[in-house]
């Protein structure tokens, strides 16, 4: 999923959490879920940021020689302005778009 061109929302939005977790049948599966994606997606943003930045990495930097670089301004800049990790997990999640499965429940089912 590429998190850049994610039509999740920018702001908080109240979701209905039972409706969320008709797919688990429990509330706190379905948290679980999306907070693990949640840290992908984290992950893999900063990971992407990182990249970027360190294009403009020197290695001979001291206080005296730091300046502002105007691109790595704005890259920091559109990072912040991207939907959080969590709303974009959220937003996924809630268009089938995540894909998980609990072994303890594949074991039981086994079992039977």
């Amino acid at each position: 999923m590429d998190y850049k061109k994610s039509n999740a929302p920018l702001n908080t939005v109240t979701r209905d959490m039972i409706e969320l977790s008709a797919d688990t049948g429990n509330v706190y599966e379905t948290v679980s879920i999306i907070a693990k994606r949640a840290n992908q997606i984290a992950a893999e943003m900063k990971h992407d940021l990182e990249k970027k930045l360190q294009e403009f990495a020197s290695l001979n930097d001291n206080l005296e020689e730091v300046s502002e670089n105007r691109e790595q301004i704005e890259i920091s800049r559109y990072y912040e302005k991207l939907p959080k990790p969590t709303l974009i997990a959220a937003q996924e999640y809630s268009e089938g778009k995540v894909y998980f499965r609990n072994p303890a429940k594949e074991k039981l089912n086994l079992e039977d």
